[in-house]
C-alpha cells in the first residue's frame, strides 16, 4: 500500500477536475487517476463544443462573466433572460417528467454559481456566436437557451481546468485504472486497487469520487442495455469510457439507477472513426438538420426536423437514425439556406455531395432516387406561407404531410442540392449510480455507501430519453463541485 491521499478521484474530464478542485479548495490532499494516456486526458469533455446552460436572469449577468466583450460586441448581440424556471421547465420536458426533481432542481440551482466558480477558477468564456445564434437584420439573435462556451471549446475547457489542478497543486497519475474499491468490515470505502503499467498498487483513502463516465465505449454493455444495433455506433469521444466506476461501484452494492436503455446520440458523420478524432473533434456531429430535411435510404423523411430548437431534439433524432435501414440517413439543403449551416458542415472529413438535380444527388448518395423525389416533391407542396425566421419558432410548417415539419420550412428549390450522410454517434449514457444531493453514492438499501461519491455521466437518474443541449457538461461541473466538497468534509 502507497501513501493514502485524503481524497481519490476517479477519471480526468470535466466532473472529475471540478471535484478535484472542490476537494483541494476545501483542504485535502486529492489524488486523480485517470486510466487514458496523458495524450487522451479529458474524457468525453474534450470531444465537446464546451458549452454549458445555465440560469441568468439578465444580459448583464452574461456580460460580468465573459468580461471583455466591446460595447460593439454587446450591441449586436440580442439575448433574452433563461430564468431557473425555464432551465427547469426545459429539463423536466425533454426527459418526458422522467429526471429526479430534486437533482434537476439542484443542477438548476446551482448552475450559474457553479459557472461563476469555474471563472473564479481559470476558466474563460465566450459568446457561442457560431453555434447558438443567426444574424437576423443586425443583430446576433440567440436562441434555445445555450449562450456561452468555454474558450477554445471543450479542449479549451479541458486544458484550463487541469491547468487550474495543477496550480492547486493537485496530483494527477494517468494510465492509472483503478480496478476495485476497497471497503472495510462496515462497508466504508477506504481506498482503491489501480493497475499500471509498473503494476497494481493499493490506495488508501478517505473518501474516493468516481467520476470516469460512462459505458458508451463499451460494445457488450451498449447492446445489453441499449438494444440491438448499438453495438454498431460511432462513439461520439474517447475510448475509455467503458463503465469500470460504474461496476466496481455495482461491485459493492451501490444502486443501479436512471434510464440504463437512454443515451445521449447525435447525427454523426456516416464515415467517421469507431472513436472519436482529437484533431477534429466534435465536428463530425451535424446539427443544422432544422433548415433542410432528413431522408433515410429509401428517400423517406422520418422525423419533425422543425419540432423544436435543435438543443432539445438532436439526440433524440440520433437515436432515430440507428433505428433506419443501414444506421444512415441524409440532410438535404438547397442553396437558399447554405449559409445558416454550422462550421462543422464546412470540415475537410465530412461525407456530402452536390448536383443540380435532386435525382442526381440521390445517385451521388446512393438514395433511393424515385422514392427521395416523391418525398421532396409531397414536402415542397406541403410548404405553408408565413415569415421565415431561424432564430424563433416561426411556425411556418407543412400541411397535409407525415411527419409534419413545424417550423422552418421552405421548399427545396434552389439548385444545386447539397446532402450529408449521417449515422449515429453515441456521446455518453443515461444509466448509472443513485447519489443523495450531496453527492454520496446510495446502496441496494437506499442508504448512503460511507466514503464513495460520484459525478458526471455516471451518475443516473437526471436524463431520460432526451437531453436539453450544454446540461451534461454543467451537470457534471454542478455535482462534481458538490461530490468534492462532500468528500473532503467527510
Amino acid at each position: 500500500m502507497i501513501a493514502p491521499s485524503d481524497i481519490i478521484v476517479v477519471g480526468g474530464g470535466n466532473a472529475a477536475m471540478c471535484a478535484a478542485l472542490s476537494a483541494r479548495e476545501a483542504g485535502a490532499r486529492v489524488l486523480v487517476l485517470e486510466k487514458a494516456p496523458e495524450a487522451w486526458r479529458g474524457g468525453n469533455g474534450f470531444f465537446t463544443a464546451g458549452g454549458f446552460r445555465f440560469a441568468f436572469k439578465s444580459f448583464e449577468e452574461l456580460c460580468e462573466l465573459v468580461g471583455d466583450l466591446s460595447d460593439e460586441e454587446k450591441a449586436s448581440m440580442e439575448v433574452d433572460p433563461y430564468t431557473a424556471e425555464n432551465f427547469y421547465d426545459d429539463l423536466m420536458r425533454v426527459t418526458e417528467d422522467c429526471a429526479d426533481p430534486d437533482l434537476a432542481m439542484l443542477v438548476v440551482s446551482e448552475s450559474q454559481a457553479t459557472v461563476r466558480w469555474m471563472r473564479d477558477r481559470g476558466v474563460r468564456w465566450i459568446p457561442m456566436f457560431g453555434r447558438q445564434a443567426y444574424k437576423v437584420g443586425d443583430k446576433f439573435r440567440f436562441w434555445g437557451g445555450l449562450v456561452l462556451e468555454a474558450v477554445g471549446g471543450g479542449p479549451g475547457l479541458i486544458e484550463m481546468e487541469h491547468a487550474s489542478a495543477a496550480k492547486a497543486g493537485i496530483e494527477v497519475r494517468f494510465e492509472a485504472k483503478a480496478t476495485r474499491l476497497l471497503t472495510d468490515d462496515r462497508g466504508a470505502v477506504t481506498g482503491v486497487v489501480v493497475r499500471t503499467p509498473a503494476g497494481t498498487e493499493t490506495i488508501a483513502a478517505r473518501a474516493v469520487v468516481l467520476a470516469a463516465g460512462g459505458f458508451e465505449a463499451n460494445p457488450e454493455m451498449r447492446t445489453r442495455y441499449l438494444g440491438r444495433n448499438w453495438e454498431l455506433a460511432r462513439v461520439r469521444g474517447t475510448p475509455y469510457n467503458t463503465g469500470d466506476a460504474i461496476r466496481m461501484a455495482l461491485d459493492i452494492g451501490a444502486l443501479p439507477w436512471g434510464h440504463w436503455s437512454g443515451c445521449h446520440s447525435v447525427q454523426w458523420d456516416l464515415n467517421a472513426p469507431w472513436h472519436g478524432d482529437r484533431k477534429v473533434g466534435d465536428n463530425f456531429q451535424k446539427h443544422s438538420y432544422p433548415v433542410g430535411i432528413i431522408v433515410n435510404i429509401h428517400g423517406e423523411r422520418f422525423v419533425d426536423e422543425g419540432a423544436d430548437f435543435r438543443n432539445y431534439t438532436y439526440v433524440k433524432y440520433g437515436r432515430a437514425v440507428i433505428e433506419q435501414p443501414r444506421r444512415t440517413a441524409f440532410q438535404i439543403f438547397d442553396q437558399k439556406v447554405l449559409h445558416l449551416l454550422r462550421e462543422e458542415y464546412r470540415i475537410r472529413e465530412v461525407t456530402k455531395a452536390e448536383d443540380p438535380t435532386l435525382e442526381g444527388l440521390a445517385r451521388k448518395l446512393e438514395i433511393d432516387v424515385e422514392g427521395f423525389v416523391r418525398t421532396v416533391t409531397a414536402y415542397n407542396a406541403a410548404v405553408q406561407p408565413g415569415t421565415y425566421n431561424p432564430a424563433v419558432k416561426d411556425g411556418k410548417g407543412t400541411r397535409g404531410i407525415t411527419p409534419p415539419k413545424s417550423n422552418w420550412a421552405l421548399p427545396l428549390d434552389a439548385p444545386p442540392y447539397v446532402g450529408y450522410a449521417v449515422t449515429t454517434g453515441i456521446s455518453f449514457t443515461f444509466g448509472g449510480l443513485k447519489i443523495t444531493l450531496d453527492g454520496q453514492v446510495v446502496d441496494c438499501e437506499q442508504r448512503p455507501i460511507p466514503g464513495l461519491f460520484a459525478a458526471g455521466e455516471l451518475v443516473g437518474g437526471l436524463f431520460y430519453h432526451n437531453y436539453p443541449g450544454g446540461a451534461g457538461l454543467m451537470a457534471g461541473a454542478v455535482f462534481g463541485r458538490i461530490a468534492g466538497r462532500s468528500a473532503a468534509g467527510r
